[in-house]
């Protein structure tokens, strides 16, 4: 690293992502399904109109960055605030800002960072003032809306989804950084295209965490100001490893969680619970993945899964932390423990792909309810044979479209899956 290069550093410069962090709509870089011409964010752009929305996706994909370009094109006061660190006199104090502007005709917009850890009560004392048009929410997160955003706020918001960077986007910004940025436009912080490469793939479609390993990188750089393989890794392992439910070490340790439950290894899953429960996550989040994986991952192997998964998230849900921890525990030690499978899964995916690429085939006559005369006259219901007139209950029919059989389900032979196999077999030998 030059002097000059050294001395920039100790003006103490803010981090890269927010220097080189766009102004306009024009400057952004990624979400062309939203900022192309004639999408959502450049109609606001271009007419000025407004209304409350909020941005669902990962971190470092423009959230924020988007709701102040909203803000400066439509000459709007903006009001940031934390869901972590703010309350309901911060949102009163906004508001009552809000107010004053509303009667004189100016735009307040208030911007709320990770809404999802807004209480009830705090979304509840918002409500009015967006009812009202007194401000226009744009809210910020990494979870899913639908779960953590009371209904009566959704339904007054727009929902507009954010995509992982492309690793074209991301080579895009790159350039941008080195072309703009009052540090790296000098020439002397050198960067080759392996290494490029290298700090775009380990960003994972996080503009944020690439720009801040580069930053790391040319602090570590030395006197010459190359960026070598060996100071890479060390700028990407010295990022603390701060549980931060916004940041790209949320969506690993939920991802190691999952892969150990689904690993059968109910030591590990109970280690990365504890991680993520002693860094604040919300049990219930963890209590929805564990339901999502009941049935992907053990399904029919131990139909017992979903049921138990069901009944922690309600428990979790009543009890709250720190007691929840207990009831997480025993779900997951319970479905890491239990027999796997993904038939259902891979069933229902398979399925998908078949009505998508053929369409939706009409339904036999024999399948179809026939509650009216007209309906029977139609020959709607005839020739059904009602399974239960059968021994075992069962007769051998054609419950498909015609011509159009195929074999979805295939049940392994573990737990429950076995018996289930083993009547499929006796029921349809052709098929099984």
């Amino acid at each position: 690293m030059t002097r000059e290069t050294e001395s920039l550093f100790n003006r103490h410069l803010p981090p890269l992502a927010d220097r080189v962090r766009p102004k306009t709509i024009d400057e952004f870089i990624g979400q062309s399904h939203l900022i192309d011409k004639g999408r959502i964010l450049s109609l606001i752009n271009k007419n000025k109109q407004l209304f409350s929305m909020i941005f669902w996706g990962p971190p470092g994909t423009g959230k924020t960055t988007l709701a102040r370009i909203i803000a400066h094109s439509t000459d709007a006061e903006i009001h940031e605030l934390s869901a972590v660190s703010s309350g309901v006199k911060d949102l009163r104090r906004i508001i009552a800002s809000g107010q004053a502007n509303h009667d004189s005709g100016k735009i307040t917009i208030l911007f709320i960072d990770e809404i999802h850890r807004f209480s009830k009560s705090q979304q509840d004392a918002l409500l009015h003032a967006v009812e009202e048009g007194i401000v226009t929410l744009i809210g910020a997160t990494t979870e899913n809306p639908s779960f953590e955003v009371i209904s009566p706020l959704l339904s007054r918001c727009r929902v507009l989804t954010l995509k992982p960077l492309s690793a074209q986007a991301l080579s895009t910004i790159l350039v941008h950084a080195f072309a703009t940025d009052i540090l790296l436009q000098k020439g002397t912080i050198q960067l080759d295209e392996n290494i490029r490469q290298r700090l775009i793939q380990s960003a994972g479609g996080d503009a944020r965490k690439m720009l801040n390993a580069l930053d790391v990188s040319i602090s570590l750089s030395g006197e010459n100001g190359v960026i070598t393989e060996e100071i890479l890794s060390e700028a990407l392992q010295s990022r603390t490893q701060i549980y931060d439910k916004t940041g790209d070490y949320h969506y690993d340790t939920i991802s190691a969680f999952i892969k150990s439950v689904r690993g059968s290894d109910p030591d590990a899953a109970v280690y990365w619970l504890a991680v993520m429960l002693e860094g604040g996550e919300k049990p219930e989040f963890v209590a929805r993945r564990l339901i999502i994986l009941a049935s992907e991952d053990i399904g029919n192997a131990d139909p017992m899964g979903l049921s138990v998964a069901v009944s922690g998230f309600q428990a979790v849900h009543m009890i709250g932390m720190p007691e929840a921890a207990i009831i997480l525990s025993q779900v997951t030690t319970y479905l890491a423990s239990a027999p796997k499978s993904n038939a259902s899964y891979t069933a229902v995916n398979k399925a998908l792909a078949k009505v998508k690429n053929e369409g939706t085939p009409g339904v036999p006559l024999h399948l179809r309810n026939a509650p009216t005369n007209l309906m029977k006259s139609m020959d709607y219901g005839k020739d059904y044979d009602y399974p239960h007139k059968h021994p075992d209950h069962f007769v051998d029919a054609n419950y498909f479209p015609d011509g159009n059989k195929s074999m979805f389900y295939k049940p392994t032979n573990i737990g429950y899956e076995k018996f289930i196999l083993k009547r499929l077999k006796t029921c349809w030998p052709e098929r099984y």
